[in-house]
Parts: structure tokens; sequence; C-alpha cells
């Protein structure tokens, strides 16, 4: 019963009291990033959400579009602007995906939805990770986050799929804003300790 009715009922008003009450956050970020990035304060891709559905994932946009002389993107660490660096090691990043979460796209909790490319390199056991949505963190995310070898990552989503309860859920949400506030395990270039998928399985 929780997973497939309370679970998104508690995401509907966390969502949208979250909103509300990090508005304030939400507008001083917004003005901050949008001078930073020449008007573009927010960043949209595509990601694949339950049952592999894509979604247009909505997130600050830390990094801004610098090109090199051949107009190649620099490095993700080259683009990252002073205001993006600070919102991404306090996690601020990823209060737009509270939108995602009021239309039903992502869930607070459960796997994070990576990139669409990554489709094919996922083992049949790892493909359970998307029978749910997607959430903005998860068991893997208080456990290692970017830190965690792409192996465990995956496992670690499987487990949660298989052991959703209200109080696994109670326990990520309250371990998260512990890692939040400690700002324990967060990467502000997760590409610097760590290959993509797509290239760690295509060796």
């Amino acid at each position: 019963m929780y997973k497939f009715f309370f679970k998104r009922v508690i995401d509907f008003l966390f969502a949208f009291f979250g909103l509300l009450l990090l508005s304030p956050i939400f507008i001083v970020i917004w003005i901050g990033l949008f001078f930073a990035n020449d008007g573009k304060p927010f960043f949209f891709q595509l990601r694949p959400g339950k049952d592999e559905k894509s979604f247009k994932i909505i997130k600050f946009k830390t990094m801004n579009d610098k090109v090199d002389e051949h107009g190649a993107l620099l490095p993700d660490v080259k683009r990252l602007t002073p205001i993006g660096s600070f919102v991404r090691k306090t996690s601020l990043d990823e209060i737009p995906q509270l939108i995602n979460v009021l239309k039903g796209e992502m869930s607070l909790i459960g796997p994070r939805p990576l990139l669409l490319r990554y489709l094919p390199f996922y083992r049949e056991v790892e493909r359970l990770r998307h029978t749910i949505r997607p959430g903005i963190t998860g068991w893997a995310q208080i456990n290692g986050r970017n830190t965690v070898k792409w192996d465990d990552r995956l496992s670690l989503d499987v487990y949660y799929v298989e052991n959703i309860s209200f109080k696994l859920d109670c326990m990520i949400l309250y371990k998260t804003v512990m890692k939040v506030v400690a700002s324990e395990n967060i990467v502000v270039d997760p590409e610097s300790i760590m290959q993509n998928l797509d290239d760690e399985r295509k060796i």
C-alpha cells in the first residue's frame, strides 16, 4: 500500500510545501545563476524515469557554456562558476527537482535518474531501478554517492527497489539531511574520481 499509494501522496505534499518554504532561497539562487550563466539559471536534460520513459529533469545550472577555440565545451571543472560550486557543494542545485516530483516524474526517494546513454549498459537485474520513479536522493546516495563503484552503486539501487518501506524512506531522508549539513560525500566534479558507466562497461 505504501509503495503504490502513500509514497506518492507524501511525495506530492513534501514537494509542494518544500517549494513554498524554500522559495526565498530558490529566488536568490535563481538571480545569482541568471547573471553567472548569461541568463540561463536552469539546467534541463532528458533522463530515464519509471519504465525507462524519458522526462526532462530540472536542476539549477552550475556551469556556464564557455567553449574553446574550436567551439567545443570546456571541461566541466573550467565551466563551474563560483556560485555554481557553492550550490553544488550544498546540494541546492537539486531544489528545482521538487517540480519534477510535483509532476509525478520523480519521487523524493529512489534511484537517481542517470543518463539516457547508460540504458544499454545495465545488467538485467539492475534494470529493476527503472520499475519505480527515480528520486532526488536514495539508498546509494547515503551510502557513498559518487564515491562508490558503479557495480556497488547500482546494487544499492536494486536493494532499495526490493525493500521499499516507509521506515527505510524516513531513514534515507534523515541521513540525507545529515550528510548535506556535513557536506559529506559531495563531489563537485564526479568525473574527476570515476568513469562514466558507458565508458567503464565498454572496456
